[in-house]
């Protein structure tokens, strides 16, 4: 049986990097003939077998032939006749259209070496055109990858590929699959940055796309543009390594400042509203699973906060507590505060020195947590007046604490109920 590792295997083991997944194709061979070696068929579209003992795939050499639109229009052809270069052909990227043979020896007929030796990112064939997907995958590529740049030429496909609608017949948990991995790689603003430069990112996220060109005050924001602030904020996410929820949290944070009315910049008053608002429609549109969705749109809406812990009398810290469930959810509310820290350094803060406001509310925290809330529920008599005593109780906790801590400065109005 011929077969040969190729792909991201290949191309990983080349660049030093640690190789997750071993692919294989195999030429010459029938599904029959793979079966009675005792492979497991379980490919749905095409021949794809898992090896009786290791469990990796095996793929046969196949190729394909564009017959619908998206990126499900294909028609695949297996058979033994196919040859290996035939099957490489059909694959994205020269760098990954590399195959090694079981001595080590490698089979590079497209030239994934000497791109892998500059840094680039180039198409195999005018074939990468058929399929929408591989203008996310390379946007992936570009944030795991930061040191590589794109062909131009293959930028070029990608910006023709874009006019002529293909992108419009993505469904959206394939979306959602591609971006979420690319979020959470090394340089997730390149995944960002690469669908901008190709006019996927318009198609996408328009919401994204807008903030791009949008002033903020040159005093709190020295970066002043507001989609390259949202970067520096994706980009410190994935410094920290934080999860996904908050890197998709720190994208969709300030989409509101994508609708502010011109005749006020670069100020953006409300726009907290505004984000809460168009994160729940992204994430919604998008299929992002519930704890993102949830933990997005709560930090779209409560982002403005944070920072201002100084400014804030103990009953607005405490009704910003109690919105954001502290009680029963500790851990989302020190995400809350991760995704924060990530907004102040990507303004402009230097890293790695500590959020300044991060002592304060982990010292509000453990007042608000002082109080028991059972013991008060018992001693209430109408069960009416429990949220009210509990809430007045955790304000004269807080207040207690910052005496003790040398007080606040401020007096900004309560939260709305």
């Amino acid at each position: 049986m011929r077969a040969y590792v190729v792909g991201g295997a290949v191309r990983d083991a080349l660049l030093g990097r640690a190789v997750q997944d071993r692919d294989w194709v195999v030429v010459g061979e029938t599904p029959e003939a793979m079966i009675a070696r005792g492979f497991l068929p379980v490919g749905r579209d095409f021949p794809v077998f898992l090896h009786p003992e290791t469990h990796e795939e095996y793929a046969l050499a196949r190729t394909e032939r564009k017959s619908g639109q998206g990126y499900t229009g294909f028609v695949c052809h297996a058979a033994p006749d196919v040859t290996l270069e035939e099957d490489l052909l059909r694959r994205d990227l020269t760098i990954n259209a590399i195959a090694r043979e079981a001595d080590g020896s490698l089979i590079d007929p497209y030239g994934g070496l000497r791109d892998l030796e500059a840094r680039v990112f180039r198409h195999v064939s005018p074939a990468f055109a058929e399929d929408p997907v591989r203008i996310l995958r390379i946007a992936r590529f570009a944030a795991r990858y930061p040191d590589f740049s794109i062909a131009p030429e293959t930028l070029a496909l990608t910006r023709r590929m874009v006019a002529s609608g293909e992108l419009d017949h993505l469904v959206a948990e394939r979306v959602w699959q591609e971006f979420a991995r690319g979020l959470m790689e090394a340089r997730p603003a390149r995944l960002i940055e690469t669908l901008r430069a190709c006019g996927a990112l318009a198609i996408i996220l328009p919401e994204v796309d807008r903030l791009f060109g949008v002033p903020q005050v040159a005093a709190y924001h020295p970066e002043i543009d507001a989609g390259l602030h949202t970067l520096l904020t994706l980009d410190h996410a994935a410094n920290a390594g934080y999860p996904l929820h908050v890197r998709w949290a720190c994208l969709l944070h300030d989409l509101g400042k994508g609708e502010t009315p011109a005749d006020i910049l670069p100020h953006h008053y409300e726009h907290e509203a505004r984000s809460e608002r168009l994160a729940t429609q992204v994430s919604l549109r998008l299929k992002a699973p519930a704890s993102c969705r949830e933990f997005a749109t709560l930090f779209a809406r409560e982002h403005g906060y944070f920072g201002k812990i100084t400014q804030l009398r103990p009953a607005t810290i405490v009704t910003l507590l109690e919105r954001c469930d502290v009680h029963r959810r500790p851990a989302r509310f020190h995400d809350l505060l991760d995704a924060a820290a990530c907004d102040y350094f990507g303004r402009g803060g230097q890293w790695p020195t500590p959020w300044p406001p991060a002592a304060r509310w982990r010292a509000a925290l453990a007042a608000f947590a002082s109080v028991d809330v059972g013991a008060l529920a018992r001693a209430t008599v109408r069960r009416e007046y429990i949220p009210a005593n509990i809430h007045a109780a955790r304000v004269v906790a807080l207040r207690a604490r910052m005496a003790e801590d040398g007080g606040h400065a401020g007096g900004t109005p309560a939260l709305p109920g």
